[in-house]
């Protein structure tokens, strides 16, 4: 099918079947183009709690797949490809996670969204970088706080904060590759670029940052500020909702360390094509799975996220 043909599928698919389409940022264009819902993953957790729709749709990577189900086990969860996954959920164990946290017991688990269903069962409460210094700053000063999988995030949360939380060392492959060299050279061709980093960044990078935050907030300042270049250091996919907002703007990706001509792709995100939605909204499949067991568990954490985030 031709790429129009495709689209005017999945439309009638999303009519027929009572679906809803979420995307995350960092989905190829042509996906977040024929979402219901484009966002980070704390937009996405919301409206997978809330929606009306029969099957939920989610075009992003396994454990966001798992979140929405977690979230709405009664409805059906599809995603395009199965083994879309995520390199800072799989540097987290639950096994050994478990263990980790079974010799601190009187530590409260705080865990990054990126993780799998069984990581978020050993959590006290689950955050996304839009939240978690928020989240965070929520306990005593003196408590003592387990943070994981992702190191750089949790680095950048004990900066803001004046934590001293014990931290899982974990990392996102995308987030870990932006080139320190490559920043300063575009930081010198470009002198009045503003530069964009997630907190996944390593310290290096994020210290030349004028603004560190989630992909939301990255994408809202942008749109917001009178500035007129960005120096872009995030997973690229997030350039295609910048332009469509603010089509006057220069947006530059950083690139990674291994290839200064490239953008910094998530091959996992990658993975999903708009074929791949067609083809899983027509079959029903790939569905997601999560036991009732490890639901319940899981959910509690999610649930306290969503609580401590109004």
């Amino acid at each position: 099918m031709t790429k129009e043909e495709l689209v005017s599928e999945i439309k009638r698919l999303k009519e027929e079947k009572n679906a809803v389409i979420l995307a995350h940022y960092y989905q190829i264009g042509e996906i977040q183009d024929i979402a219901d819902v484009v966002g980070d993953s704390l937009a996405l957790a919301q409206w997978a709690a809330k929606t009306d729709a029969k099957m939920i749709v989610m075009c992003g990577v396994h454990f966001m797949g798992e979140t929405a189900k977690i979230l709405s086990p009664d409805k059906k969860v599809v995603v395009p490809d199965l083994k879309a996954s995520c390199s800072l959920a799989e540097s987290c164990d639950a096994d050994e996670f478990g263990r980790f946290v079974a010799e601190h017991p009187d530590y409260t688990v705080i865990s990054y969204v990126n993780t799998t269903a069984a990581v978020k069962a050993h959590t006290d409460v689950v955050v996304t970088s839009s939240n978690a210094h928020r989240i965070v700053d929520q306990f005593p000063k003196d408590a003592k706080l387990i943070f994981g999988p992702d190191r750089n995030l949790g680095n950048y949360i004990n900066s803001v904060t004046g934590r001293k939380m014990l931290l899982w060392n974990g990392a996102c492959h995308v987030h870990e590759q932006f080139s320190i060299k490559s920043l300063c050279e575009l930081k010198a061709k470009y002198p009045n670029a503003k530069v964009l980093v997630h907190p996944e960044c390593k310290k290096e990078i994020a210290d030349m940052a004028d603004v560190v935050g989630s992909t939301q907030r990255l994408l809202n300042f942008a749109t917001e500020t009178d500035n007129q270049q960005f120096l872009v250091c995030t997973e690229s996919g997030i350039l295609h909702e910048m332009k469509k907002r603010c089509p006057q703007k220069e947006f530059i990706p950083v690139p990674p360390e291994n290839d200064k001509t490239a953008c910094n792709e998530c091959n996992f995100m990658r993975m999903n094509t708009l074929e791949k939605v067609y083809l899983c909204m027509r079959d029903e499949y790939p569905e997601i799975i999560v036991a009732d067991e490890l639901r319940e568990k899981a959910v509690k954490p999610i649930l306290k996220m969503l609580e401590m985030s109004k």
